[in-house]
């Protein structure tokens, strides 16, 4: 089997191999096919078969459905200048084309909160600057799902984060097998971790979150490599600030839950900290969501002069209310793709 990737060079995180080049790469048919090697070849030559799309194939149109704080493609924020990088969002879009090129049983990992139970810890861990176990790429056990090495299912080798996109292959007994977007190789995941999603599900949506530029973007597929542009805005993502706050993480993740109104709590506290409008729940505890209301307040807040400068968040995307409204209501949860770059 070919491997296929996001890529990511040095303006991506690696997570996302494969939005940058290498978009010959497709997710791999539901079924291995087992016929001769002649027929496999006259089977790649077969004429009506679409080739794969390129980068320089995918058309960006602005079309705005939502109009207000609105950004240019290049604007500037202190002594610098800002952007959207239409050039990797080509690549990341292109990529997302061809890898519903084929038929494929999409599953989602979920693990929020540890709802379907905390991850085994892999064979080599570490305690991060948040005093919490994770493996040696990164990615922390709570609400983390485990993968394992085909061939070995009693220790996880890695943890795939919540919310990730992946190939289902076939099972295994207890496990199943599945390919992740955002990974080369194949792993063993147990059931319970994996949702399975609708046959008829595609991903005609999507929301580019740039943490280093601190601006988000949607689009909507219209078309083969045709693409609308139906917002542009400032944005704030996550801080580094243990023992509470946390980067954005970088990858693809599936839009997976919505909820009106998102109550948080008070740093170190149970108590009640207050509540972000029109939240986007994409993987672990990271929203996309509206202006946040801290108590006593119970108004709503439409902007914030925050949004587009640093980052401030713990983990979420912060937006003006109203934006947040608009993906709330525009972007259909589990058919909705989340790419974070930076």
């Amino acid at each position: 089997m070919k491997r296929f990737s996001l890529f990511a060079g040095t303006v991506i995180c690696s997570i996302l191999a494969g939005c940058n080049d290498r978009q010959e790469h497709t997710l791999p048919p539901v079924s291995r096919v087992s016929e001769p090697a002649d027929t496999l070849v006259r089977a790649v030559e077969t004429p009506f078969r679409e080739k794969p799309l390129a980068a320089a194939d995918v058309t960006l149109a602005k079309d705005f459905l939502y109009d207000t704080y609105t950004l240019e493609d290049t604007y500037p924020y202190k002594d610098t200048v800002r952007s959207f990088k239409w050039d990797i969002i080509r690549n990341c879009l292109a990529y997302i084309e061809n890898m519903q090129r084929d038929t494929v049983r999409w599953v989602v990992l979920q693990n929020y909160k540890n709802l379907n139970r905390e991850a085994p810890l892999v064979r080599k861990f570490v305690r991060n600057a948040y005093r919490r176990v994770a493996d040696t790429l990164g990615v922390e056990r709570y609400q983390s799902v485990p993968l394992y090495l085909p061939g070995d299912t009693l220790v996880p080798e890695r943890y795939g984060r919540d919310g990730t996109l992946a190939c289902l292959l076939g099972t295994e007994g207890s496990f199943v097998r599945i390919l992740p977007v955002t990974l080369e190789e194949e792993w063993l995941a147990p059931r319970r971790y994996l949702k399975r999603l609708a046959d008829s599900t595609v991903f005609n949506h999507v929301i580019f979150v740039d943490r280093s530029d601190q601006n988000i973007a949607t689009l909507e597929r219209t078309g083969r490599g045709e693409w609308k542009i139906r917002s542009m805005n400032p944005a704030t993502t996550g801080r580094h600030a243990p023992p509470y706050a946390q980067e954005t993480p970088l990858g693809m993740y599936l839009l997976q839950q919505k909820k009106p109104r998102m109550v948080f709590l008070k740093d170190g506290s149970v108590a009640t900290g207050g509540y972000a409008p029109y939240a986007s729940r994409f993987t672990n505890g990271a929203y996309i969501h509206g202006v946040p209301v801290n108590v006593p307040r119970t108004a709503m807040i439409e902007y914030s002069w925050s949004l587009g400068t640093t980052p401030r968040s713990h983990m979420c995307v912060r937006n003006a209310t109203s934006h947040a409204k608009f993906v709330f209501d525009w972007a259909p949860a589990e058919r909705s793709l989340v790419v974070v770059i930076e």
